[in-house]
């Protein structure tokens, strides 16, 4: 019985190591030169105290409908332990996911949107969002080109983005999001948000036709979520989401 036992554990254990192997998530962040700790996903958000919303697995996400798509699970309602980064409009973030990430194939996207009082009880999938990034099919075919997943690889598993300087100053929620794509018609989504006080900034806003909101941006007919890049031959691919704005 108590061999019986162990090996259970043991398996559990091995099935877990395989798990976060596999997938995983934004795990840090460099904010206007500040280092910020993550939330730490499979550990209870009692006694956290985080800027990123709360996440609770490293699986993706593989419906575009699913309702936690806006900040992965368990992130889109009120946080636990929850702290705001302070930082400048015009500022660089730096986002690190687990090194090494272990997907090449997929856009990366990063998006913003303001809270709308204190970001801390804002529900993330009534919030209006807004694209200040992206990378999607650098060159080469769908099939087997380079990506701006494959890019974030080749920079130690992390992501630089830049705050529009014009974006007024408030609370504000930044999300970084990767649509690995490498099983045919099976996306998978890796999103995570984190909260930011801006300070600064202009007096522009992103015009109404490039707001979305989690879920409702995506759909599974999508040319660039719901896609078999094995049986194609393009060498172009469609970014699912808004346009970039850039703060023009």
């Amino acid at each position: 019985m108590l061999f019986t036992a162990s090996f259970a554990a043991l398996a559990a254990a091995l099935a877990q190591v395989s798990l976060v192997s596999a997938h995983g998530g934004v795990l840090s962040y460099n904010i206007g030169g500040t280092d910020y700790n993550g939330f730490v996903p499979y550990n209870t958000p009692v006694g956290q105290s985080s800027i990123q919303r709360e996440w609770d697995s490293y699986n993706p996400i593989t419906d575009p409908t699913d309702a936690h798509l806006s900040c992965n699970a368990n992130g889109a309602s009120l946080g636990s332990g929850q702290k705001s980064a302070t930082v400048a409009a015009g500022s660089k973030v730096i986002a690190y996911w687990n090194n090494p990430w272990p997907h090449t194939v997929g856009p990366v996207m990063v998006y913003m949107a303001n809270c709308g009082g204190d970001c801390s009880s804002a529900d993330t999938s009534s919030l209006d969002w807004f694209k200040i990034d992206q990378a999607g099919l650098i060159s080469g075919p769908v099939s087997a080109g380079q990506w701006g997943m494959g890019q974030l690889v080749n920079q130690n598993s992390s992501w630089t983005s830049t705050i529009p300087a014009a974006l007024p100053a408030g609370n504000y929620f930044i999300r970084h999001e990767l649509l690995a794509i490498h099983t045919s018609n099976q996306p998978q989504f890796y999103p995570e948000c984190a909260q930011l006080v801006l300070t600064g900034g202009g007096s522009s806003t992103p015009s109404s036709d490039l707001l979305v909101k989690f879920p409702g941006a995506y759909a599974m007919s999508d040319p660039g979520v719901g896609i078999d890049i094995y049986s194609s031959t393009a060498t172009n691919y469609t970014i699912p989401g808004p346009a970039v704005w850039t703060g023009n």
